[in-house]
């Protein structure tokens, strides 16, 4: 008899996390090696939108996100800098069904892991080389320690120390921008809705506020021109003083937030070029390390949440002589759908930044781009993973 693959992940972030959940969920045997000494991410908010959620629910984590996430209604608006409303913001799928919200990127990690089983997660170990077998995988870690499986998925970021065994090294593309991001306690902002994603956009820069951990903090990114190629990172700090300074004259709504920033950070945006190929042997890659993203669609956590369900479905119906084939199948299903969605957030940026004299332009696009939020949020992995995972058979 055939035996099942068992997956060894590099990640625990958001997307190694989820694939864990889900890979155990079909009853396939995981580790998870992540290089930090303890799981977490630092304080930022996540926008989880109906097409990842209806696949965390799925593994069992609908009660999670509704107790940690803020849930994000129809009263969602783009507004120009100056407040006029331009059009309402997509948060439902094609079916109307709404389960959009606001996370905290902490809660959702601790969440993620409080799920597995013990001694799945091993912190405090570096992914630094990679080897395979015609039977076997084999990674190496910076403290001397190996593990071996049937497949690794490298989940490990935009900076992945393993997609190099993939696909030819190459630089993150840097978009001339920085967001300027942070958090602020309810009582802060105690008139500030709670139940809405809210943006307001350019002329060259916009403002995003959402809420976050069930509506009690609120969650801003600013983001703003730069000639200033900094390194990509999450917890760069931040000048108040000059956040306020980039939105002066905006809607006096930005400024109520803004006076209660006491500290910032700043995030410099880097994606890549779409790759040719995810996947070589008994390795393939998952989340920011096959497809890092730009901001501007809210889809980088989503689309990696996507690409586990997809992973895990496919794996599902797998033996560990054909996890090769397999993981070519879920490149095939995933490639195209993720590519489209990186070159659309870089679109939808220069959208919300434009500098027309004129932007009615713009303010149609963005009326318009409801359909396209419409069906992003429909669509459900699951189906065509199970066709892609019954092709090989």
């Amino acid at each position: 008899m055939a035996s099942r693959p068992n997956v060894l992940i590099v990640g625990g972030g958001i997307g190694g996390l989820f694939a864990a959940n889900a890979l155990i969920r079909q009853g396939l045997r995981v580790s998870v090696y992540e290089q930090a000494s303890a799981l977490g991410e630092i304080g930022a908010g996540v926008f989880v939108t109906p097409n990842a959620v209806r696949h965390l629910e799925r593994v069992g984590l609908g009660p999670a996100v509704e107790r940690w996430g803020a849930r994000v209604g129809p009263g969602s608006y783009y507004f120009r800098h100056d407040g006029t409303p331009i059009a309402p913001v997509q948060v439902s799928d094609a079916s109307g069904w709404n389960a959009t919200f606001g996370m905290h990127r902490a809660d959702f990690v601790d969440f993620l892991a409080a799920h597995l089983p013990a001694g799945i997660v091993h912190t405090n170990h570096r992914a630094i080389s990679f080897e395979q077998t015609d039977d076997l995988a084999r990674v190496k870690f910076g403290n001397g320690a190996m593990a071996e499986a049937d497949v690794v998925v490298a989940a490990d970021g935009i900076h992945s120390e393993l997609r190099s065994y993939v696909f030819p090294l190459s630089k993150p593309v840097f978009h001339g921008t920085i967001c300027y991001r942070g958090l602020i306690a309810r009582e802060r902002l105690p008139n500030w809705p709670m139940d809405r994603w809210q943006m307001w956009a350019g002329p060259s820069r916009h403002f995003l506020v959402f809420p976050v951990r069930h509506g009690t903090m609120v969650n801003y990114v600013g983001f703003v021109p730069t000639d200033e190629e900094m390194k990509e990172s999450w917890s760069a700090p931040g000048d108040p003083a000059v956040l306020v300074r980039e939105f002066e004259g905006w809607d006096p709504r930005i400024a109520s937030v803004l006076q209660q920033v006491d500290e910032t950070f700043r995030w410099a945006l880097y994606d890549r070029e779409p790759l040719l190929t995810w996947t070589k042997g008994r390795l393939t890659l998952l989340g920011d390390a096959a497809h890092p993203m730009l901001p501007h669609l809210g889809q980088g956590a989503n689309q990696a949440i996507e690409d586990g369900m997809a992973l895990a479905t496919i794996l599902a119906r797998a033996d560990t002589s054909g996890v090769g084939t397999s993981l070519l199948a879920y490149e095939r299903l995933r490639r195209k759908r993720v590519a489209e969605i990186q070159l659309g957030a870089r679109q939808n940026g220069l959208r919300l930044d434009s500098t027309d004299i004129d932007l009615s332009a713009r303010d149609a696009a963005l009326a318009a781009h409801a359909e396209f939020r419409k069906r992003l949020y429909t669509y459900d992995v699951v189906p065509d993973a199970h066709t892609a995972a019954a092709a090989l058979q």
